[in-house]
């Protein structure tokens, strides 16, 4: 069992950054493929970004990519998601999410075995 929480959303201008972090508790957190997924109001949930276990591969969104960066410190069991140059259109719950299978899969298939209750990310224009 993983227990999964989100901190760092909040309210940014256009233009400006945020960095969320997802905290994770017991001692297996590097045995999971981690992920950020997000849904606004009315839509489906959207994948963002996906690490593998060691950190080393990372899969992110074309609506993300360049802007979004995703890591992981797991000596801290903990996942971040930087982002800058945010948009009104990134407005969403920003979801954290733990998997058994690669990073590949979990981005594909927008499912994971654990989640975190998510953050909400504004960003006014």
């Amino acid at each position: 069992q993983v227990q999964l929480v989100e901190s760092g959303g909040g309210l940014v201008q256009a233009g400006g950054s945020l960095r969320l972090s997802c905290a994770a508790s017991g001692r297996t957190f590097s045995t999971y493929s981690m992920g950020w997924f997000r849904q606004a109001p009315g839509k489906e949930r959207q994948f963002v970004a996906t690490i593998s276990r060691s950190g080393s591969i990372t899969y992110y969104a074309d609506s993300v990519k360049g802007r979004f960066t995703i890591s992981r410190d797991n000596a801290k069991s903990t996942v971040y998601l930087q982002m800058n140059s945010l948009k009104p259109e990134d407005t969403a719950v920003y979801y954290c999410a733990a998997d058994s299978r690669t990073a590949q899969v979990m981005g594909v298939s927008r499912t994971g075995n654990f989640w975190g209750p998510g953050t909400q990310v504004t960003v006014s224009s």
